[in-house]
C-alpha cells in the first residue's frame, strides 16, 4: 500500500526544532524510519500562521510532533513515534486479513488519539456517553477521526430545558443520532408515590439517581463491548482522583460479559477542556455561561462561586465525598 508521510516539526522562536521533535527524530532514525517521511513541514512558533500550524489547526491536533499519513484508506494522524513506527513493520494480521488493533490500550495519551484506537478497535460498539461539555468535547474528536462512531445520553426527566435544547443543537451540528435513555416509568412512579418528589433531600440522591440514571446507563451498555466518558480526575479528587485511560468496568458488564471503559480526558484538566472547546468553536449548554460548572438534574444543580469547586454545584448539602450519582463509582 503507497503511502505518503508529511511530518510536522515544531521551530522555536530561537529557530531551534523543540526538544521533543529532536528526540522524535532520533528515534525514528535509530529505527530506519527516517525514509518513509516524505516532506517536513514546520510549525514557527513566531508565526501561527505557519503552515505546520495550519496542519495542526486542521487535524484538531495540539502537540507536536505528529505525521499525516495519506494513502488510498484515506488519512491517518500519528502522535506518537512508537505508533509511527509500528505503522511501517509487518502487521499483525486478523482474521479478517486486516492488521489488528492494539488491545493492550493507545499508545498517546492525547484524546484524539485514544478516541482514534478505540474507534478503530471497537467501531461504533464504543458508543460516547454525551452530557455536558467534555462529552461534546469526544463527539468533537470522534467526529475528526472520520471514523463511525456512537452516542447516547441519559435523560432523567429532570433535565434543564437548556440542557434540552444543547442535545438538539450537538445532534444538528455533527450531523448524528443520539440514542436517549429513559428512567422506567414505573419505577419513578412508585417512588414519587411512597417518598413524594424530593425525598433525595432526605435521604440521599443515590436512590433517585439509580433509577434515573444507574438503571438507564445499564440499558444503554447492555449490549456494548466499550463506552466512552468525559471523566477527568479535577472534577472531584476525592472520588476521580486515581483515574486510568482505560479500564474494564464490571460494574456495568453484566454476567458473562467484559466492557470497556475508555476515559480519553483522563490526563486533561478543566482549562484544557475550554481551550479545546474555543479554539474549534465547539457548541456547549449555556448554562455554563451563568455560573453553572458541572451541570446534571435541575434540582440537584445550582451555580458556584468564583473560587468554588465545580462539584459545590453538584448536591450541595452532602458530603463531598458523596457528590456522585453512581455512573462511575467502582
Amino acid at each position: 500500500m503507497k503511502r505518503t508521510v508529511t511530518m510536522v516539526k515544531k521551530r522555536l522562536v530561537s529557530g531551534e526544532m523543540c526538544r521533543k521533535c529532536q528526540d522524535v527524530q532520533a528515534f525514528i532514525d535509530s529505527r530506519g524510519l527516517a525514509g518513509f517521511v516524505d516532506r517536513v513541514v514546520l510549525a514557527d512558533e513566531s508565526d501561527p500562521a505557519s503552515p505546520g500550524w495550519a496542519l495542526a489547526r486542521r487535524h484538531g491536533v495540539e502537540v507536536a510532533p505528529f505525521f499525516i499519513v495519506e494513502s488510498d484508506e484515506g488519512i491517518q494522524v500519528v502522535t506518537s513515534a512508537v505508533a509511527f513506527a509500528r505503522l511501517f513493520a509487518e502487521p499483525e494480521v486478523g482474521v479478517q486479513g486486516a492488521p489488528a488493533v492494539s488491545s493492550a490500550g493507545p499508545d498517546s495519551d492525547e484524546p484524539l488519539e485514544i478516541v482514534r484506537w478505540a474507534l478503530s478497535r471497537w467501531g461504533k460498539d464504543c458508543a460516547i456517553a454525551f452530557s455536558g461539555a467534555e462529552d461534546v468535547v469526544l463527539v468533537d474528536l470522534a467526529h475528526k477521526t472520520g471514523l463511525p462512531f456512537s452516542v447516547f445520553v441519559l435523560d432523567t426527566g429532570r433535565l434543564h430545558p437548556e440542557t434540552l435544547a444543547f442535545i438538539d443543537l450537538v445532534r444538528e451540528r455533527y450531523g448524528i443520532e443520539i440514542d436517549v435513555f429513559f428512567p422506567e416509568a414505573a419505577a419513578i412512579e412508585t417512588l414519587v408515590r411512597t417518598k413524594g418528589t424530593m425525598s433525595f433531600l432526605v435521604d440521599g440522591h443515590t436512590e433517585c439517581c439509580g433509577i434515573r440514571k444507574v438503571a438507564p446507563l445499564r440499558r444503554a451498555l447492555a449490549t456494548r463491548s466499550a463506552w466512552m466518558t468525559g471523566l477527568r480526575p479535577d472534577q472531584s479528587p476525592a472520588t476521580r482522583g486515581e483515574l486510568p485511560i482505560v479500564e474494564d468496568d464490571a460494574k456495568f458488564a453484566g454476567p458473562g460479559r467484559t466492557l470497556t471503559k475508555v476515559n480519553p480526558l483522563a490526563r486533561w484538566d478543566s482549562t484544557r477542556v475550554w481551550a479545546w472547546l474555543r479554539a474549534h468553536e465547539v457548541p456547549f449548554n449555556p448554562l455554563h455561561a451563568h455560573g453553572f460548572r458541572s451541570i446534571g438534574c435541575a434540582p440537584c444543580t445550582r451555580p458556584v462561586h468564583p473560587g468554588q469547586h465545580e462539584r459545590e454545584g453538584r448536591w450541595w448539602w452532602e458530603e463531598a465525598t458523596k457528590r456522585e450519582c453512581g455512573l462511575h463509582l467502582k
